[in-house]
């Protein structure tokens, strides 16, 4: 087994405009739309090392149990992850900001008991890849925290996500797709899918393409079968 995934350029995103405006919005979105407890929930029981995979300005940081010996946070988008390293140094919990990519993550296989994805799969250029990635980098038996965007249940609400994700909002948030599914990807991707709920965000008040949340754990399973249980043999998902 490699221990290693490939190399990537530091800055694989560049979204300066997006990630300046979301900085903003991230941080009010924590108060007035309560997302701040949904990270308590996401984040509650995690121990050991922790890999976050797009940590965006490191609000995750502030919400980690003290039995986290260390947290790895991806970022790869450089104006975020220079927020990112300010909410680190403040961080209770040893955090390491680090750039690199979802589907090629720069750390060595097995070599973490836990991983967080938050408001991240929406994203990434490649879902199945980057989940791929993350079961890598799990030890068996691992956890895998999400708290996600994904396609909304009512068919007019679905329709008008996979509109928008085919003309404008990419454009706008910074390459999110609203109406991806982020619990079945999982499960293609190899994951024991734990106990999930869905919310929306905000829980009152109108509702966006983005609005539809599921937050919940999965698990990397001990036994080596699975969709992705081919990519765990050259380490590179």
């Amino acid at each position: 087994m490699t221990s290693r995934a490939p190399k990537v350029p530091r800055d694989t995103v560049h979204h300066p405009l997006f990630a300046r405006f979301y900085a903003r919005m991230s941080v009010a979105a924590d108060t007035r739309a309560g997302v701040a407890q949904y990270r308590d929930e996401l984040l509650s029981g995690l121990s050991g090392r922790i890999i976050e995979i797009g940590a965006g300005n490191g609000l995750n940081f502030a919400h980690y149990p003290a039995a986290v010996s260390e947290v790895v946070a991806i970022e790869p988008e450089r104006v975020l992850r220079r927020l990112a390293m300010t909410a680190a140094r403040n961080a209770d919990v040893p955090v390491d900001v680090v750039p690199g990519a979802a589907e090629a993550l720069p750390v060595k296989s097995e070599a973490f008991d836990g991983a967080v994805v938050s408001l991240v799969l929406c994203s990434v250029r490649d879902a199945a890849r980057a989940l791929s990635e993350v079961r890598r980098v799990l030890r068996p038996g691992g956890e895998l925290r999400f708290l996600e965007h994904g396609r909304a249940p009512g068919r007019f609400t679905a329709a008008t996500q996979r509109a928008v994700d085919r003309t404008v909002w990419p454009l706008l948030f910074g390459g999110c797709h609203t109406a991806r599914e982020p619990v079945a990807a999982m499960k293609q991707a190899g994951f024991e899918i734990g106990a999930y709920r869905s919310l929306y965000i905000p829980e009152k008040g109108p509702r966006l393409p983005s609005s539809f949340t599921v937050l919940g754990v999965a698990r990397r399973p001990f036994a080596p079968d699975g969709p992705a249980g081919a990519g765990d043999a050259d380490g590179a998902g």
